[in-house]
């Protein structure tokens, strides 16, 4: 299941360098995440860093966009080989 930022962002800017997989960016009004591109870092780390930095917990599981760990690390293997 891909990630997604809640419009209580506070646009801190910790979660876009954190990204190994660069699936955040700045939307129009809170940064967003590509889920082309989410992997929940698996392949990378143990879990989202993301998630780990955001100092007011407004990333959460996208419930338009759910896959299974098998998906994700395929994402992760076309994207990184």
């Amino acid at each position: 299941m891909a990630l997604l930022i809640e419009n209580s962002c506070i646009n801190c800017d910790m979660c876009d360098p954190e990204c190994p997989n660069e699936a955040i960016s700045m939307g129009e009004k809170v940064y967003e995440i590509d889920t082309d591109k989410c992997t929940q870092c698996i392949g990378h780390y143990d879990k989202p860093t993301c998630v780990s930095v955001c100092p007011i917990d407004c990333i959460k599981p996208d419930p338009e966009n759910v896959e299974s760990e098998d998906a994700l690390l395929a994402k992760f293997l076309r994207m990184h080989g």
